[in-house]
Parts: C-alpha cells; structure tokens; sequence
C-alpha cells in the first residue's frame, strides 16, 4: 500500500494484512491437523479451516467493495505465530496423544486470538468511516471465531487437558 494518511487507508492496509493471516493460519493448520488423535479436535481443526477461508472471502470483498487493488500484504505478526505452532506441534513437538493435542489446541487459540483482535480492530475503524455493512459483516467474523475459540477451550477443559495430565 502506499502511504497510510487517512483512516480509510489503514483500515484497508490492515483487512490485507488479515488475508494474508488468514492465509498462513490456513497453511499451518493443513500441517497441524494430521497431528491430531483427538477425533473431536481434528473435527474441529477441520471445520476451522473452513471458517477461515469463508473469512479471508469476506476480507477480500470488503477490499474490493471499496475499490482497492484486491491483493494481500505480507503479516509478519502471524508468520511469527505460525513459526511458533509448527515448531511445538510438528518440529520438537511432543509424543502422539493428549499431550501433542493440548499443544496443538494452545498453539490454535494463539493464532485465533490475532485473529479476534484483527477483526475487532478493522470493525472498529469500519464503525468510525460508517461503513455499516462492513461492520456488521466483521462483527460476525468476530463473533465465529470467539465461538470458535470457546469451543475449544471446552474440549481442553472437558477431555484434553485432563487426558494429558493423566499421562
């Protein structure tokens, strides 16, 4: 993008800097999923994906909608998160079981949450350039991945979490 001088601006820059979260996330999970021996987790990871790309469609429209260059910029902030899941649920991670599945659903969250927060702050800026329909479209993105995220947090807490301290 070039330079960021009004608020339109940033918000535009940041819904590419989303995609290309999405994008990452969605790469790293089709890595991370195999992983998985909990059949409810890899249901989950599964269906997330799916989640995701209906989002990253969404990012896209909103770029187009505003008659911008329909393209991604480069997140490093997820690239880094990204690093981080493959490294404990693939590259040194634990042994096959409960143990690998708290992993990977912790290293989930970390990149759900960015998500969250992403989405939350472009529905902010769309909110103040009274983009209606942007921000009711983003608040609902946000509003599935804090489903998303709860869900998992219940499978931790119900049958993972326990399953791994049993081990």
């Amino acid at each position: 993008m070039s330079e960021i001088s009004t608020l339109s601006d940033l918000y535009i820059d940041e819904l590419k800097d989303l995609w290309s979260a999405n994008d990452q996330m969605a790469r790293a999970l089709k890595k991370i999923v195999p992983q998985a021996t909990n059949p409810k987790l890899a249901q989950m990871l599964e269906s997330s994906q799916q989640g995701i790309a209906s989002h990253t469609g969404l990012l896209k429209a909103l770029i187009a909608n505003h008659d911008e260059t329909v393209s991604k910029e480069h997140c490093k902030g997820m690239e880094g998160l990204v690093n981080e899941a493959i490294k404990h649920t693939i590259d040194d991670a634990p042994v096959k079981g409960p143990l690998l599945d708290a992993a990977i659903i912790a290293q989930f969250q970390r990149m759900t949450h960015y998500g969250i927060t992403g989405f939350g702050t472009v529905a902010a800026f769309s909110k103040a350039l009274s983009f209606e329909d942007d921000t009711n479209r983003l608040k609902a993105a946000v509003k599935e991945m804090y489903v998303a995220d709860e869900l998992m947090s219940e499978l931790a807490e119900a049958a993972v979490n326990a399953d791994a301290a049993d081990k």
